[in-house]
């Protein structure tokens, strides 16, 4: 069974910064991808990076250019790194490992951000 967690949620004033963590039980360079999500009140969960052995990259167009993804070089933690926090960035983000390219998938307990003056 893969383990996630996620930290490195909190409050945030717009425009600055938070850096989330997703520490796994396993290697994620063994996974076909490691993903960040993120879900707000009242809305669908939503696909915001993906990293895979061939490219790290934002995937929703919100956060472009604003949200960077990374890995580290011992592959156990993936790092959602958010620049420039707007009040729409608000929601709980979620860690999710994809073992094969149909599942399963793995899932972390979600950490809350929140941006707000």
């Amino acid at each position: 069974q893969v383990q996630l967690s996620e930290s490195g949620g909190g409050l945030v004033q717009p425009g600055g910064s938070l850096k989330l963590s997703c520490t796994a039980s396993i290697n994620t360079l063994n996974a076909y991808s490691t993903n960040w999500y993120r879900q707000a009140p009242g809305n669908e969960r939503e696909l915001v990076a993906t990293t895979t052995n061939r490219e790290s990259v934002p995937v929703a167009d919100s956060v472009k250019g604003r949200f960077t993804i990374s890995r580290d070089n011992a592959g156990n933690t993936v790092y959602l790194q958010m620049n420039n926090l707007k009040p729409e960035d608000t929601a709980v983000y979620y860690c999710q490992l994809q073992w094969g390219p149909f599942g399963p998938n793995y899932w972390g307990q979600g950490t809350q951000v929140t941006v707000s003056s």
